[in-house]
């Protein structure tokens, strides 16, 4: 105190009073904060600057007044309006002049607001030499010695009434105070700036960690990691583009080093983005912008070369990947330059990692393997799926067949489908879809065979295998390489893909939707490829299943153990296990109808069943049970038709070579037999079996036999009417399966589907 006191020796003559009042107001109890010793480091500042001001009295006079007054828990601006005020009655006491006391009373209420000065405050308009001093010497207790610092941001917090919004309030006035000039003077700059800029900076750390502030910066480090992970899933998606081709057919010329080149940006760039996102200098910057101006022409250049697709010609799956590489990259860089942006403003000084900021590393992470999972890969798929499908054709409606009555006579010829046949046709609600080579589908209307719509792919050269489903209001197909399309029976478009994980299942049932897998598993599908039930009976399993309308019949054969073969039923729906039961042998050959499942029981070694069971899906009851009979020699086929359950086998002893077919019709209903017929037609041919019940076969005539005139083809017809022959007109090839569509039966031209009358 006597030190304090001796520095107002000669500042007013006559004013030891003064100054004694002015020292006690100081140093009394009550006070928390800016004791003497804030006090005399104001002084001590301003002994170094006090050279700078205009008038040097009344700045040291105001030095002395600005915290005279000082209320527990009051504001600065409320503390300096108070001293100023007893300013304004002291002074007088002791001959100040009034110019003076008003000089001294303004720079008092200047000390109210103590906010950082703008950045080019060294060089104002009008220049106020007397405040900038004062000020700056007010402020010197930022460059005190960091103990000291210490004892009085301690002493101001424990004056506050509130003392966490006093925290609060704190610790925005520092991170002001970092963002900008700390003093008015060139002087104070130099000598105090350094040492006050690392209290401030310490003083926020402290602060910072009592705060309750968990999200504080989890901006500043999602854009960081953002930066990071988002270049890194640049480089895994341009190493897959490295590995798919540009268009396809590939060309010759295709190079593959831009790819590979991109690669190695994208990775080398995650620990320079990284760096960037956490530095405000205009190098960061910089580089940011680059990486950011060579994605945007890599992109640009990638565009201008993408391949003009036509019937021959298509796109790869580089394209989409290529392009969403250089997205991604592009993305890190905005990230990178954004956070160094902010670093700049009001992210530039951040907390230890708190939740948030942690927080932020773990999501992003997460985020971008999402957005490779879930948006780049289904879109790429997208892309090449849409831009390689072409669908031909005037939509028109849909005419209805006739039934064949077979008499000689041809209804249609479609046009040329070169590479397929009548085998391969399907039956739909909207006509007879066929498949043929290079990937393409046509649909032939039913009552003309003129052609419907043709869908094609130009990234596919073989034929798809397809199937009708969804009560015939959809093709599925299978193209090699591409997975399965459902298509619109009536309009040929694309309706949906199915998901990459499906595309190597076999279709276990087209109606109701079943697939399995070779691990023996098996799922109920909707049409669009959606999942909805999995049945998967354990490991050494192989599964087979026929379904009705409501229930999945699986039968579940065990491969390297010595457990017994199981039948278990499914609801079709939900997939819930309906019963199972111990079957002592594999049933084979199982086939649906009128709401039953008939299945073959084997006879031992030999492939001839010794009985056809139909069993109830819902329950497993055997409904009944129809003995095969033992002469019997030939595969037993069963074929479905209405409500009858058309059986077509050989007599005659296996050890014979039988030259006869026989052909019976079981009620489904009973299991009893409708009508039988024996025909003098080899067994050996391949039969179509129509929805009325017939059973057909073509065969090459005699020659001279018939009306015609040489060789020909001619039709063999079994049916509940008997047995006969119809000689087909020239054209049909008779080496090609017939198939049967309903009622209307397929034959074969070398190029054509041919429709009997």
């Amino acid at each position: 105190m006597v030190e304090l006191r001796a520095r107002w020796d000669d500042l007013l003559p006559g004013s030891a009073s003064l100054a004694d009042d002015l020292v006690a107001r100081y140093v009394e109890r009550n006070r928390r904060a800016y004791r003497d010793q804030y006090l005399g480091v104001v002084l001590t500042a301003l002994d170094s600057l006090i050279q700078l001001s205009t008038d040097p009295t009344s700045v040291r006079l105001a030095a002395w007044f600005h915290r005279a007054v000082h209320d527990a828990g009051g504001t600065p601006a409320e503390d300096a309006e108070a001293s100023a005020h007893l300013a304004e009655q002291l002074l007088p006491q002791y001959g100040v002049p009034s110019i003076r006391i008003a000089e001294v009373v303004r720079l008092i209420r200047l000390t109210g607001d103590l906010a950082t000065p703008p950045p080019d405050a060294y060089a104002p308009p009008r220049r106020d030499a007397n405040g900038d001093v004062l000020l700056d010497a007010v402020n010197a207790i930022l460059a005190a010695d960091p103990s000291r610092y210490a004892v009085h941001t301690a002493e101001v917090r424990r004056d506050a009434s509130d003392r966490k919004g006093a925290m609060e309030h704190r610790y925005d006035e520092v991170r002001e105070l970092l963002d900008g000039h700390l003093y008015r003077t060139q002087l104070a700059r130099q000598r105090l700036g350094p040492v006050a800029r690392v209290n401030l900076e310490t003083e926020l750390a402290g602060l910072d960690t009592e705060l309750p502030a968990p999200w504080r910066g989890w901006q500043q480090a999602a854009l960081t990691a953002a930066a990071t992970f988002t270049a890194i899933a640049a480089a895994v998606v341009a190493i897959a583009a490295s590995g798919a081709s540009w268009q396809i057919p590939a060309a010759q010329d295709e190079v593959g080093w831009p790819t590979v080149a991109l690669a190695v940006l994208s990775f080398f760039s995650a620990p320079v983005l990284f760096r960037c996102a956490r530095s405000a200098s205009q190098r960061a910057r910089l580089i940011a912008g680059t990486v950011l101006a060579i994605s945007v022409t890599g992109l640009l250049i990638a565009w201008a070369q993408v391949p003009t697709t036509n019937a021959v010609v298509g796109v790869g799956l580089r394209i989409p990947l290529l392009i969403s590489a250089l997205l991604l990259l592009l993305a890190a860089a905005a990230a990178a330059l954004v956070a160094s942006l902010l670093r700049t403003k009001t992210v530039r000084y951040l907390p230890a990692r708190n939740l948030g900021q942690q927080l932020a590393w773990l999501a992003v992470p997460i985020a971008v393997a999402l957005v490779l999972l879930l948006l780049i890969q289904p879109l790429s798929r997208g892309y090449v799926l849409g831009a390689n499908e072409r669908v031909e054709g005037a939509p028109r409606s849909a005419g209805k067949s006739s039934p064949s009555v077979l008499n000689g006579t041809v209804a249609w010829v479609s046009d040329s489908v070169l590479g397929t046949g009548a085998e391969e046709a399907i039956g739909t609600r909207y006509g007879i879809a066929v498949p043929r080579p290079g990937g393409v589908v046509q649909m032939l209307d039913a009552a003309t065979g003129a052609l419907r719509w043709r869908y094609s792919r130009s990234d596919s050269d073989e034929k798809p295998v397809i199937a009708a489903t969804g009560n015939g209001d959809y093709v599925l197909a299978q193209f090699s390489d591409v997975g399965y399309l459902l298509l619109d029976a009536n309009t040929g478009r694309r309706k949906a893909a199915w998901p990459s994980h499906t595309r190597d299942r076999f279709i276990q049932q087209s109606q109701p939707l079943l697939t399995g897998e070779r691990s023996g598993k098996l799922h109920g599908v909707d049409p669009d490829g959606h999942e909805r039930w999995t049945f998967e009976p354990g490991a050494c399993t192989e599964v087979g299943a026929v379904a009705t309308a409501e229930t999945v019949l699986s039968f579940v054969s065990h491969t390297c153990d010595d457990k017994p073969d199981e039948l278990t039923a499914l609801d079709v729906q939900s997939g819930k296990t309906l019963w199972t039961k111990t079957a002592v042998d594999t049933y084979r050959r199982p086939v649906v109808v009128a709401g039953l499942v008939v299945v073959a029981e084997p006879g031992g070694d030999s492939d001839s069943p010794v009985a056809l069971t139909a069993i109830e899906p819902r329950t497993g009851d055997v409904r009944w049970r129809w003995a095969v009979p033992k002469a019997w020699a030939c595969r037993t086929l069963l074929n479905a038709a209405g409500k009858y359950l058309i059986v077509v086998d050989c007599p005659g002893a296996s050890t014979q070579e039988s030259r006869k077919t026989v052909v019976t019709a079981i009620d489904a209903n009973t299991g009893q037999t409708s009508w039988q017929t024996v025909a003098p037609v080899s067994p050996r041919e391949k039969v179509a079996v129509t929805a009325d019940g017939r059973v057909v076969s073509l065969s090459r005539a005699a020659a001279g036999s018939g009306s015609g005139s040489g060789p020909g083809c001619v039709a063999n017809v079994i049916s509940r009417a008997g047995f006969r022959q119809v000689r087909l007109p020239t054209g049909i090839v008779c080496g090609r399966d017939p198939r049967a569509i309903g009622s209307l039966l397929l034959t074969s031209g070398p190029d054509t589907v041919i429709a009997l009358r």
